[in-house]
């Protein structure tokens, strides 16, 4: 007899994202909420980098802004 587990479904990478960067942070953003002193700190991007990454997220309707933080749109 097998026991049969639930499966999640895999999400993967939108496939607009093309930059290393970008995939790096809709990646982290996917684990948690951040705003832009976190992602910094964290991945070690200039702001002026993820200002431009976060754009083109938001753009793309990929990640939102709430409040003072950034998350992905489920």
């Amino acid at each position: 007899m097998s026991v049969q587990r639930p499966t999640t479904p895999k999400r993967e990478l939108p496939t607009e994202l093309e930059s290393p960067r970008a995939k790096l942070v809709y990646l982290y953003l996917r684990s948690d909420d951040a705003s832009i002193d976190d992602l910094q700190s964290d991945l070690g991007v200039q702001k002026i980098t993820l200002y431009s990454i976060l754009r083109t997220l938001r753009e793309r309707e990929l990640v939102e802004k709430r409040g003072g933080a950034f998350a992905v749109v489920e």
